[in-house]
């Protein structure tokens, strides 16, 4: 799993490659989706990164 600093990156560029890699779930809304999801970006502090979409 990559580090939640590099996962931030990857999920505010919606960088493609991540995609499958990672999901992000936002803790202030309990949004979960994937890197590339075109949905306004959440705060660093409301993320938490999981290596499977099975949380």
């Amino acid at each position: 799993m990559i580090n939640n600093h590099a996962a931030y990156r990857a999920l505010t560029s919606r960088d493609p490659r991540f995609d499958g890699i990672f999901f992000v779930g936002v803790a202030s809304t309990g949004v979960y989706c994937r890197p590339i999801c075109p949905v306004k970006t959440p705060l660093q502090k409301n993320c938490r990164f999981f290596e499977s979409a099975f949380a």
